[in-house]
């Protein structure tokens, strides 16, 4: 994961409609409706509110989710964090507390092989 201090910021006073589309990270406060398609990671605030499908390399969830998420590494959704969509991804955390109603699938690759037992 990236340094999130050098993050563009959508800050809890705004508003977005549309497609939004991003080669860096992005920390959102505030609130996204649309679609969401970024190169590296999106952080959810706990005040942020998204109604959007979301392609990325990695998710981290904290605030109110509500559409389909594609990572290509990690979704990661925390205690505080409230979730109805489908997810897509090698990898997803979800916090004991975390609110979540959908479907999870994980591609195949994303696990290593079993080990071999010894005889």
């Amino acid at each position: 994961m990236a340094d999130m201090d050098t993050a563009g910021v959508i800050g809890r006073g705004l508003f977005i409609k549309g497609e939004l589309h991003g080669e860096e990270d992005l920390i959102i406060e505030g609130r996204v409706e649309g679609e969401i398609t970024l190169k590296k990671h999106l952080l959810i605030e706990s005040t942020g509110i998204i109604l959007a499908d979301i392609q990325t390399e990695n998710i981290t969830i904290k605030g109110e989710m509500r559409g389909n998420m594609t990572a290509t590494d990690k979704v990661e959704i925390h205690t505080s964090a409230r979730v109805v969509g489908d997810i897509t991804a090698p990898r997803v955390v979800i916090e004991d507390g975390a609110k979540f109603k959908g479907h999870i699938d994980m591609p195949e690759g994303a696990m290593p092989p079993p080990k071999k037992r010894e005889r």
